[in-house]
């Protein structure tokens, strides 16, 4: 979701002596207390009892218990599903590293192991890097709607991929969603009122206690920025080191605290229609300023090539190849743009393929990873869950088809994308009983470090700077990049200002800009070479970053009938 952005801004600038402070106090672990937020109430910290995930595993599993509604902890226990990866030295182990993968809806059990590379090295080596299931999702006591696979896959069926096209598949798609609310709402109710951000912020605290670290240090990226905003508001003597990677708004995300009806969407406040745009304009100016053999979609020129997509999207409007439709075709490219090697050169045959006439191949999807159970059941009604809870939207069913449109005429395809990505929640039958919306800026023990993509197709560069002014104290470093998130579209110049400010408390200066080491299409000598290699987050892994109503649809459907 983003857009290039212009200069920096921070609220407030630290003189030298006060950094050397807060280096300190990250070191140690003990910075400046200060009140803050509503905690939970006292409630014993849960036992993890770890053990190989898998025979021969290097990953350590566990399962935590927390109570479902803090405002009553002797009450009913839901189960949260927990990975660990030790420190691998060989430095000193500096304490536990809590990686939020993001969705919502990522099961953290797969995506950290799945990418556990992706983390600079020496940050490996000096923390322990644990993740879990956030509460509704994946391995843990998880929001199901469905009572069986089957039943799951002839919903997901009976909507269009993507986004719908005409009043046919726009009538099915709200069909499809108010099914979904009424099936949930009698299966899980309760669990539905309680899987909000601040639940889920409650329970990263009793994680933190159970390892027995003093503060968090954590990494989160996407919705896991939201996560780490929350946590840090309400637990702000807590924070050691927090790393938000690929921002939300958090003003934006909560309808600016607002309890009047909501006349947007939430990814219309974040920007991401229009951050999308930017970044599928990026990739294929890259695209036509290559040759064939290093982009197979290139028409010659960076215009030519803007030309030839625009004109392979009006032909799949008037006529799909195979199961190929124009809205499953724009839900394939934002979605591949999030980890750019290898995805956009895959998307670029695909695209070749299609102008062709030709279906394309599926691309692989990587090995599981060696853990418990690396293929939970992910259902979009678990995603829904946590953000139509959190986040208002329209309740009228009709005002997405309005609002896409008017998005359409500022952010193109991308814009109808992403505002039907909320559609899920005009139906949705709860509201999160315990969320937290402000105030972001509670001073904080130690200062947060928010990281940004200028082309990102998701989270725009605007949102980052949005986030860095919310918190009381954070200073933004800018990635020029084309890509989600800075950890799995690698920079050595990211890798070492995150790493630095991790492992030693020292941020980078104000203004920092940093740039991708390979961006897409680069020819093999003008790679910039280095990082800690390429994420594995594919298949499983990029589809649950997209959240909402139709967007975890398979990206393949039928025939538009508009």
């Amino acid at each position: 979701m983003p857009i290039p952005g212009a200069t920096t801004r921070r609220r407030g600038r630290v003189a030298v002596i006060a950094a050397l402070v807060t280096c300190s106090a990250v070191l140690t672990g003990q910075g400046p207390a200060t009140a803050g937020g509503d905690p939970a109430p006292a409630v014993p910290a849960p036992q993890l009892e770890w053990s190989p995930c898998t025979k021969g595993s290097p990953f350590d599993c566990a399962t935590a218990q927390v109570p479902l509604d803090y405002d009553e902890p002797a009450g009913r226990r839901i189960e949260l599903a927990v990975v660990k990866r030790k420190a691998t030295g060989p430095g000193s182990r500096i304490g536990t590293l809590f990686f939020n993968p993001g969705g919502p809806g990522g099961p953290g059990t797969v995506q950290m192991p799945q990418n556990y590379e992706s983390f600079p090295s020496e940050v490996r080596e000096r923390f322990d890097i644990v993740s879990w299931d956030p509460r509704g999702i994946g391995n843990s006591t998880a929001v199901n709607c469905f009572a069986s696979p089957d039943e799951a896959a002839e919903w997901n069926a009976s909507k269009a991929a993507g986004f719908p096209v005409g009043q046919k598949e726009r009538a099915a798609f709200a069909a499809a969603y108010e099914e979904l609310g009424r099936r949930c709402e009698q299966r899980v109710p309760e669990l539905l009122r309680h899987v909000s951000t601040a639940d889920s912020a409650r329970d990263l605290e009793q994680l933190r206690r159970a390892v027995g670290d003093r503060q968090l240090t954590y990494y989160g990226i996407s919705y896991g920025t939201y996560l780490g905003a929350t946590y840090a508001n309400l637990f702000p003597e807590k924070v050691r080191a927090m790393v938000f990677d690929a921002d939300w708004d958090p003003r934006a995300w909560t309808g600016n605290a607002s309890d009047a009806p909501a006349r947007t969407t939430s990814f219309q406040r974040l920007g991401s229609g229009r951050g999308a745009e930017g970044a599928v304009e990026r990739m294929l100016t890259l695209c036509g300023s290559a040759p064939t053999e290093r982009c197979a979609f290139s028409a010659g020129s960076p215009q030519a090539t803007l030309d030839k997509y625009e004109r392979l999207l009006q032909r799949l409007r008037k006529e799909p190849v195979g199961s190929w439709t124009y809205a499953g075709t724009v839900a394939d490219v934002v979605s591949s743009l999030y980890v750019v090697r290898p995805g956009a050169e895959n998307l670029a045959r695909r695209l070749q393929d299609l102008w062709e006439g030709r279906v394309p191949e599926p691309t692989p999807l990587p090995p599981p990873p060696p853990v418990r159970d690396p293929n939970p059941y992910v259902g979009e009604e678990q995603s829904s869950a946590v953000f139509c809870g959190d986040s208002p939207n329209p309740r009228d069913p009709g005002a997405f088809h309005t609002l896409a449109e008017e998005e359409a005429a500022r952010a193109g395809d991308t814009g109808r994308y992403w505002v039907w990505a909320s559609a899920g929640c005009a139906d949705w039958p709860a509201v999160a009983e315990d969320s937290y919306r402000g105030p972001w800026d509670r001073p904080t023990a130690n200062p947060v470090l928010v990281i940004g993509n200028t082309d990102d197709p998701s989270t725009p560069l605007s949102a980052a700077r949005a986030m860095t002014r919310e918190l009381a104290d954070a200073r933004l470093l800018i990635h020029d990049a084309v890509g989600h998130t800075a950890l799995f579209n690698p920079s050595r110049c990211v890798d070492a200002r995150t790493s630095r400010y991790l492992v030693h408390g020292v941020l980078p200066p104000t203004g920092t800009t940093c740039r991708q080491d390979v961006l897409p299409f680069a020819a093999p000598q003008l790679a910039r070479t280095g990082g800690t290699g390429t994420a594995a987050l594919a298949g499983l892994g990029a589809a649950l970053l997209l959240v909402g109503g139709g967007v975890l649809s398979a990206v393949r459907g039928r025939r538009g009938d508009d």
